[in-house]
């Protein structure tokens, strides 16, 4: 841990940062990727100079490092500015081919980047909206609950991979499978699922896998990583210029290659978190077994971790956890939700910052679970989630915060 911990400079300021779920600190190689862009010369793809050259081959290297990140082709990764742009995206291009009384399904605990940019496409090609009900003790959507909307008139299935507010996994590969039955494509949102996951797209099913660099100790951009053959079925708006049906059909404008340098540092930092072995930047198959090998270190550390957080807040007089907190820690991800009787999580929040302890409050953006679990109005909740970088330290400075404010004992 102090080797992996060393790598981020932001966590040299002393404070217990357990905010991950809103965003990722950066390791000093993605820090030294990206600003080596910068002093290397900048220019564009398709001239004759060797800065051009060197930029096209950063493009090609971003696209392998993310599709060994989730063990899938780079032909088949489509970059952009963030996952809500990117799902945008995708929705307009899925939707040019449905039509008045095709269904699509929707889940009460998706963000709402996978339900609001779905349900506008709907309403506007005369698509109905189906929605799979949050189990509201559980705090996940049932597999039967998805299963059971589908028809032979389902076009898609937009599910979440893991939720950012609760923290639980559904039953992914199942949702899939079913949808795959149907007829159906299946767009998984993965931004919360992939940071504390090692991700394998066969197993998980999924047509469409959406995941954000930020969320996973890189730059602020995103990918959706698709099917084999899905990408050249489509045909997205685009400049008359951008020919072809591969990946750049999907993108817009210039890339941002300064970015895409810290997208393949992030990647090369995630199969060696401490730095200790010099193989671990190769790329193809000896890069997908140290990702392999490195997240499943890290799962199994976050999860204990994630464990002794929720066990930790449990004991604290006064909060109450969300639902989710229950469930085995298989079945979810590192992220604690609660709420403390007598305060709201706006003053929490303060009160934990105050204590040097960064944790998020409110909605998360997951507004349908926030809704159906009747937090929306009433100031959300506090977030409080674990990533590879926290120690035990973290967890223990975060309850102890966390009491001394309910018992009155808040430093200063």
């Amino acid at each position: 841990m102090d080797a992996v911990r060393a790598r981020y400079p932001a966590l040299a300021d002393g404070r217990v940062w357990l905010d991950g779920a809103a965003g990722t600190q950066v390791p000093d190689s993605v820090i030294e990727a990206v600003s080596s862009v910068y002093r290397a010369g900048l220019g564009n793809q398709g001239a004759a100079f060797p800065v051009s050259a060197r930029l096209g081959e950063l493009v090609e290297r971003a696209r392998a490092a993310v599709a060994d990140l989730v063990g899938a082709d780079p032909g088949n990764v489509v970059f952009g500015p963030s996952m809500t742009a990117l799902t945008y995206r995708f929705a307009a291009a899925l939707s040019a081919r449905w039509r008045p009384g095709d269904e699509i399904v929707v889940t009460e605990l998706d963000h709402e980047a996978n339900l609001w940019p779905w349900a506008q496409a709907a309403e506007r090609a005369g698509v109905v909206v189906r929605t799979a009900r949050l189990d509201r003790e559980r705090g996940t959507v049932p597999v039967e609950n998805i299963t059971g909307l589908l028809t032979d008139r389902t076009r898609l299935v937009a599910v979440t991979a893991a939720s950012n507010l609760l923290g639980s996994i559904p039953e992914l590969a199942t949702v899939t499978d079913r949808a795959r039955q149907a007829g159906a494509l299946s767009y998984v949102d993965g931004v919360h699922h992939c940071p504390h996951a090692v991700v394998d797209l066969a197993a998980l099913g999924a047509d469409l896998y959406v995941h954000s660099a930020y969320k996973w100790y890189g730059p602020h951009l995103a990918a959706v990583v698709a099917r084999p053959g899905l990408l050249a079925e489509l045909a997205p708006d685009n400049l008359r210029p951008v020919a072809g049906g591969g990946p750049a059909r999907y993108e817009l404008g210039t890339n941002p290659f300064p970015a895409l340098a810290g997208v393949v540092a992030a990647v090369e930092h995630l199969a060696d978190p401490a730095g200790h072995a010099a193989t671990a930047a190769a790329s193809g198959d000896g890069r997908r077994r140290a990702l392999v090998t490195a997240r499943a270190a890290a799962v199994e550390h976050e999860r204990a971790l994630g464990a002794a957080l929720v066990a930790g807040l449990r004991a604290v007089p006064g909060v109450e956890l969300l639902p989710g907190a229950q469930l085995d820690p298989a079945q979810r991800t590192p992220t604690a939700t609660f709420r403390l009787r007598g305060a709201t999580p706006a003053e929490v929040a303060r009160a934990l910052a105050r204590a040097g302890v960064n944790v998020c409050h409110g909605h998360a953006y997951a507004w349908a679970a926030a809704g159906a679990l009747g937090l929306r109005d009433s100031g959300g909740a506090v977030r409080a989630s674990v990533n590879h970088y926290n120690h035990d330290q973290d967890v223990r400075r975060l309850v102890a915060a966390v009491s001394g404010y309910a018992t009155g004992r808040e430093p200063g």
